[in-house]
């Protein structure tokens, strides 16, 4: 695929780096020589300096051939102008970041597809419908359900009193013998391993599963977690993020939002009917006690300063909150969340750029998420009649290292896959894969 990416700020050139590695056609576009630069240096792409929304410029990319433009500079106008003269130049889809969220309330009435945009993101309504889905449960720190919840990848931490500590792949089998769950990933030091029969459970590994619904609550047994809901929560930050996030939750939980501009703390009252709005720094901890921390399942900061966030969230941690979630714009915070005490960190322009990467996969992909800290993506395919995966069983089928085949789904039930597993035509298969071996993965569902 020709893909252009008008843009090198973070969700670019993630993007770029996730494309790369799926071997396409980049071409970068930016106004700063640095930031094509550093690109360069690290995606292999062609670079060229100027504004997307010049004609010269964009037909010096290509753009007549171009499969996919992605516009995804800061400015909003730059983004939609430059994904309608894309596809009037013969773009065959286009992509625009946007801010203002009444273009994604308003999307059919504005008919943007008659304009030339196919699909608009934002950054800050998808970290907001992310903290919706990682609020499911306390004790699990990611969560994604697969065909409606037949199967559900979860994540959770590896308490001191597990007793899956110190056992290998193996010996977790003989306590799992009707194999509800598999072990797909674990997150060591920042190293994501993907284990095999003589990989062994430590204290403070952070494990991801792949399980049948039923079997949720014995796995935060064995973790050495209960199982408990979220029911009320303290957000910090009324930024963009934070108003999104309030207006999903709070029809469902009991919110509290902190703000510390007044001015904006009437907007957002008048805009959040179902929220309780506080005017004050949720840096004091004498206000975050008189508004009952204590009592918080979650903790959600999502300020513009990450450094606020992370340390917000320490504090809320070490006043009881069960479950605290800190927004950062620097990516390689992202690792650091289980090893400071944090339960997850998020980046919008990440959680963007690997929303827009969903759009540019190969095979008989259903649909792909990334796990907030893991190097790796889940994936889930369905099976074609001719597939490379039926030709054996599983253990037969010298399937990457690099990844792992979690559960399948079959005939409405979700299923585990031992050794013996044969794939069918119409099976829809989860697998982890690190990124660099997606393309092989890939080429077993073709």
């Amino acid at each position: 695929m020709r893909v252009i990416i008008a843009g090198v700020g973070n969700v670019g050139f993630h993007l770029a780096k996730l494309l790369s590695q799926e071997g396409q056609d980049i071409v970068l576009i930016d106004q700063a020589a640095d930031k094509l630069k550093m690109a360069a240096n690290q995606v292999d792409s062609a670079t060229i300096k100027g504004t997307a929304t010049s004609y010269s410029v964009l037909e010096e990319a290509g753009v007549s051939e171009a499969d996919l433009l992605i516009a995804v500079t800061s400015s909003e106008e730059i983004n939609i102008t430059t994904a309608i003269i894309a596809k009037h130049l013969g773009a065959k889809r286009t992509i625009a970041r946007i801010s203002n969220t009444e273009f994604l309330y308003k999307k059919d009435k504005l008919n943007l597809k008659h304009l030339g945009i196919d699909d608009i993101i934002s950054p800050e309504s998808l970290a907001a419908k992310e903290i919706k889905r990682l609020l499911k449960e306390v004790a699990i720190t990611d969560s994604f359900d697969f065909e409606k919840g037949l199967l559900q990848l979860i994540g959770v931490n590896i308490e001191s009193k597990s007793p899956l500590i110190g056992k290998s792949m193996v010996e977790v089998a003989k306590i799992n013998p009707d194999q509800a769950f598999m072990t797909v990933a674990i997150l060591r030091n920042n190293e994501t391993i993907i284990p095999y029969g003589d990989t062994k459970f430590l204290e403070n590994d952070h494990a991801y599963f792949v399980t049948q619904p039923e079997c949720v609550e014995k796995l935060l047994f064995l973790a050495g977690k209960k199982k408990e809901g979220v029911k009320s929560m303290m957000i910090l930050g009324g930024s963009r993020v934070g108003f999104h996030a309030a207006k999903i939750l709070s029809s469902r939980y009991n919110v509290k939002l902190i703000e510390r501009d007044a001015q904006k703390c009437f907007e957002l009252a008048d805009q959040l009917p179902d929220a309780m709005v506080i005017n004050g720094d949720g840096r004091n901890v004498e206000l975050l006690e008189e508004e009952s921390i204590n009592e918080m399942d979650a903790f959600i900061a999502v300020t513009g300063d990450s450094e606020t966030n992370i340390i917000s969230c320490l504090v809320a941690k070490k006043m009881g909150v069960k479950k605290t979630i800190a927004m950062v714009e620097n990516m390689d915070y992202i690792h650091l969340s289980q090893s400071i005490g944090v339960d997850t960190m998020i980046n919008k322009k990440l959680i963007a750029a690997n929303f827009i990467f969903r759009h540019v996969r190969q095979g008989e992909i259903v649909s792909i998420t990334s796990i907030h800290g893991v190097d790796a993506e889940i994936l889930e395919f369905e099976v074609q009649e001719n597939s490379k995966i039926t030709e054996h069983q599983l253990r037969n089928l010298q399937f990457p290292k690099s990844a792992i085949i979690g559960g399948v789904i079959r005939d409405g039930k979700g299923l585990t896959t031992p050794g013996n597993f044969r794939f069918q035509a119409k099976d829809r298969v989860v697998v982890l894969s690190k990124p660099e071996c997606i393309k092989k993965v890939e080429s077993y569902f073709i």
